[in-house]
């Protein structure tokens, strides 16, 4: 199964992820969207699996240290993509892409269901 986890290599939550990984043998190749970026292409396909609700993280710091005038601009997926290529950091982490599905965040519960791993 070919995946991409996609993040930042010092987020606890990506370093779950990738522990996880690793653990049950899955093989993916880590993009971190901090030094390699990220493409509008890339974007767009997470936003057919999911809302941009889902992606653009509400609760982290990037977006609470945003400037209201900016989080008021966020208000459709296009407004939520160019603030996601602008600050790829307010992007709930992490993303893994598969063959079937975009999963964004972690619970190893999440993890076996959607990659049918035994645990």
């Amino acid at each position: 199964m070919n995946m991409t986890l996609f993040g930042i290599p010092n987020c606890d939550t990506v370093k779950k992820a990738r522990d996880w990984l690793a653990e049950h043998g899955c093989a993916y190749q880590f993009h971190d969207f901090k030094k390699d970026g990220l493409t509008e292409a890339q974007v767009a396909h997470w936003l057919q699996a999911v809302p941009w609700e889902v992606l653009v993280n509400k609760k982290g710091m990037t977006w609470r240290n945003l400037p209201d005038a900016v989080k008021a601009g966020v208000v459709d997926a296009a407004s939520a993509t160019a603030l996601m290529l602008t600050s790829p950091s307010v992007i709930k982490r992490p993303v893994l892409c598969h063959a079937t599905a975009v999963l964004v965040g972690f619970t190893a519960e999440l993890y076996q269901q959607e990659l049918k791993v035994a645990a």
